[in-house]
C-alpha cells in the first residue's frame, strides 16, 4: 500500500511569503461617503484605532471589531478583509 501525501503544505521559512491580508476600509469608506467621524461614532470605536484599520497597520484581526465595521457600513466580510497569495 502506498503512502498517502499530505495535502497540507508547509510554512515557508520566510513569513513573508505567506501571502498578506488587506483591509479596504478605506475604499469602503468612499464608496459608502462615510468620514472617519461618521465612522468612530456608529461604530463607537476610537478614530485612531479605526486609522490603523484603514491604513492596514494593524497585526490581529478582531472579530468584534469586523463585525461592527460589516454592519455599520452594511458589507460582507469579503468586501472588507482580502487574502492575497505570495507571488515570486
Amino acid at each position: 500500500m502506498a503512502k498517502k501525501e499530505n495535502p497540507l503544505r508547509q510554512l515557508p521559512q520566510n513569513h513573508m511569503e505567506y501571502g498578506e491580508i488587506r483591509i479596504h476600509l478605506a475604499e469602503l469608506m468612499q464608496e459608502k461617503n462615510v468620514s472617519m467621524n461618521q465612522l468612530s461614532f456608529r461604530t463607537e470605536m476610537q478614530r485612531t484605532q479605526l486609522r490603523n484599520y484603514r491604513d492596514n497597520k494593524i497585526q490581529r484581526l478582531d472579530i468584534d471589531i469586523l463585525k461592527r465595521l460589516c454592519y455599520v457600513l452594511e458589507c460582507d466580510l469579503h468586501d472588507l478583509v482580502e487574502y492575497i497569495p505570495y507571488t515570486e
